[in-house]
């Protein structure tokens, strides 16, 4: 998330907003029906580009609600010319804050009447921020090897007229279906649905599912190693 906002050249503050929304959980669900870490409605999620079907859902690809949130968020940021208004809008919605900006004339997000989850929103996400820069100052103590492990994993783009299975992409590259899946939460079903689509990979075996296909015959999918060994730390 660091990353995608200083490439998108938006506050790295805004990391915490997902923190928020999810506590970085990848497969959370609210009682609305938003999910994922950066918890996108479908119809949001639709809106900024994110597929959502029977057969995949993106809100559930870190890397793809990701780029999502941030498009997301610098929209909504041109359009009310704050970050505060901005993540306002984000959680409860722009056409309700506008509404709320017209009948109440002011743009100061800390002088608007909005609903009590939103008014907090803000506040909530400073709080986390000052929490996680300092967490022993607020009594939160992190026992050594008790934080998550950096996942490493390999990055390809597959192209395929039909459906791979998960399950042939593990044995195509010596590793289990768990591995594959875990690593893909957006894949609804037990396969890689037609089209083209990126597909995470345990490291270092981008490349050999890439030597695999090159070795089959000119049905099988077409598959590009975009790249290897990438790391991060995500998916509780």
């Amino acid at each position: 998330i660091e990353q995608r906002l200083a490439d998108a050249g938006l506050p790295d503050d805004l990391k915490y907003l997902a923190v928020a929304e999810s506590a970085l959980i990848t497969r959370i669900d609210s009682h609305r029906g938003a999910r994922g870490p950066w918890q996108f409605m479908t119809a949001a999620a639709r809106s900024n580009g994110l597929r959502r079907d029977g057969v995949v859902d993106e809100r559930l690809s870190f890397e793809r609600s990701t780029d999502a949130a941030i498009q997301n968020l610098k929209r909504l940021h041109e359009r009310f010319g704050s970050w505060a208004l901005a993540m306002a809008a984000y959680n409860g919605g722009e056409t309700r804050l506008s509404r709320s900006i017209r009948d109440q004339n002011t743009t100061d997000y800390y002088r608007l009447s909005l609903p009590l989850e939103t008014e907090r929103y803000v506040f909530r996400i400073a709080a986390i921020k000052i929490i996680m820069q300092d967490p022993e100052r607020y009594g939160y103590f992190l026992s050594p090897g008790g934080s998550y492990d950096r996942k490493r994993f390999d990055v390809v783009k597959i192209k395929s007229a039909h459906s791979v299975p998960l399950l042939d992409l593990a044995g195509a590259i010596g590793t289990d279906f768990k591995a594959i899946k875990e690593l893909n939460p957006q894949f609804l079903r037990d396969y890689v649905p037609r089209g083209t689509h990126t597909v995470y990979l345990p490291p270092a075996l981008g490349i050999k599912l890439v030597n695999h296909l090159a070795a089959e015959d000119t049905r099988n999918p077409h598959v590009v190693l975009i790249a290897s060994d990438r790391k991060e730390i995500r998916r509780h």
